[in-house]
């Protein structure tokens, strides 16, 4: 069995984003990353093909594909463009599946078939200007009013999607987490809501420019300025936010590592393709072994990463919790082995890997947010490490 096309439904779906790649991706990627442009039609037109709802039910106009689809589609995008398929992935995955998963029959049957279409394009903001990995340190407030309806007031940084053009235009619908209190512990008490574009007091503060990387997805900072909410968005109970955010966390993490495998690929392909071309002292530099360590260990990371992704994609069931070691796994894995792999392809292609124009210039400054992006690496060891306390079985098994 193909770990990585476990059935003809998925070789199918391989193909067609592998034509669509082909066909629309490639030939706009360097030009959107140069000029640090969302392409926005580009991502709307991926709802004719079922793709922004890839696992969202068909009830509500999704696709109902599993987590390996999540993974293929992530890993073909990311082989051509890494900063469009971050978009696609802050729309697909962190809004449209996080509503899946958590929002009520109401919310997901007035919203899921309009992200799921790309009329509407969706972003989820935890970030904050102070906050990043530490949740319960959130500052942004929701206060419930009299009414039923809450008031949000905070910022929200680093928002993948956050507006979704150059003129400050803001996501049409935003999953926010915001604190509503504290509980009987005296803990943080976090809460989810969904705001919507034209609900007073929500506006885009900035595009976030000159990213080393990423460039083709909008980065933004969100405000919410006495931003009233009615009472239906609110997702969920009060103090929900952790049980959300453990649902979706380990896809999230599962599909950083399909960009990682992606850039990878293509990394590997670039490298192996110019050691046949390119000549030094009449010999192919293929056969000099300077290069060959380089081509030899990428393609060896690249497989070990292809096998333990696919194989955690296979073992995830959406919307569970439970897989977190090797969400965790994968992810610290296969985004450090992908930063090295382009740095590798760099190396080999010497002046024409450093230039823009090759790909793999780009597939390098990519490839760095994904060690930050999504968990840092900092927190996948800690996580794994502790997990492997409670249950030292596991290494057994």
């Amino acid at each position: 069995m193909d770990i990585a096309n476990p059935s003809e439904e998925h070789t199918m779906l391989r193909e067609m984003v592998r034509d669509f790649v082909k066909e629309h991706v490639e030939p706009q990627a360097l030009i959107h990353d140069r000029d640090e442009r969302f392409n926005l039609d580009l991502l709307r037109s991926m709802g004719e093909m079922g793709l922004l709802g890839l696992t969202a039910s068909e009830e509500f106009g999704g696709a109902g594909l599993d987590s390996i689809a999540a993974v293929i589609v992530h890993e073909e995008l990311s082989a051509s463009d890494p900063g469009f398929a971050l978009a696609y992935l802050a729309h697909s995955m962190l809004f449209v599946n996080n509503l899946e998963q958590n929002g009520n029959a109401s919310q997901k049957s007035r919203i899921i078939p309009l992200v799921s279409s790309g009329e509407w394009i969706g972003a989820m903001a935890m970030s904050e200007p102070d906050v990043g990995t530490d949740v319960l340190g959130l500052s942004t407030t929701a206060t419930k009013r009299d009414d039923g309806s809450w008031v949000i007031n905070g910022r929200k940084m680093w928002i993948t999607n956050g507006c979704i053009d150059d003129e400050g235009t803001p996501a049409d619908v935003v999953w926010v987490y915001a604190k509503t209190g504290t509980n009987g512990k005296g803990r943080a008490e976090i809460s989810t809501f969904l705001v919507e574009k034209g609900m007073a007091g929500y506006s885009v503060g900035q595009k976030i420019m000159d990213k080393t990387g990423m460039r083709a997805s909008n980065t933004a900072e969100l405000v919410f300025e006495d931003c009233i909410v009615p009472a239906d968005n609110l997702v969920g109970n009060i103090g929900d936010s952790m049980i959300h955010m453990m649902r979706n966390l380990e896809l999230e993490r599962l599909t950083l590592a399909a960009m990682a495998l992606g850039i990878s690929r293509r990394s590997l392909e670039e490298m192996n393709r110019y050691a046949t071309d390119r000549e030094a002292f009449g010999k192919r530099i293929r056969d000099f072994g300077q290069m060959q360590r380089h081509i030899g260990e990428s393609w060896a990371k690249y497989r070990a990463m292809r096998a333990y992704i696919y194989d955690t994609a296979s073992n995830m069931g959406l919307g569970e919790s439970g897989h977190r070691l090797d969400s965790d796994g994968v992810k610290l894995f296969a985004t450090t082995a992908a930063k090295e792999i382009a740095d590798n392809a760099m190396q080999v292609m010497g002046g024409y890997g450093y230039v823009a124009e090759y790909v793999v210039e780009r597939l390098w400054r990519d490839a760095k947010l994904l060690e930050i992006g999504g968990g840092t690496l900092e927190s996948h060891q800690k996580n794994i490490t502790r997990d492997l306390g409670k249950t030292p079985e596991v290494i057994t098994e």
